[in-house]
């Protein structure tokens, strides 16, 4: 629905839930999450790819080389 989209891109918006165990590099890049309503687990992440969307990033941390993708999906999907 509408709302459980809205409501998952503004968890992955807000999340700050990173601990050693599950952001071991400090990237921020990853993340999981239960919906308030429907109890259904959220994994999300971040890849770094080239210009064209090819191969990954030469060089994640410069935005000129690099386009970032969001990936939201059910944690049963995976």
């Amino acid at each position: 629905s509408y709302d459980e989209r809205f409501e998952i891109v503004q968890r992955i918006r807000e999340f700050n839930s990173f601990t050693l165990e599950n952001d071991p590099y400090g990237e921020h890049d990853f993340g999981r999450f239960q919906l308030e309503e429907s109890k259904q687990d959220i994994l999300w992440k971040i890849d770094y790819y080239d210009a064209n969307y090819e191969f990954g990033s030469e060089n994640p941390s410069n935005p000129q080389v690099t386009r970032r993708v969001l990936t939201a999906m059910l944690a049963d999907e995976y």
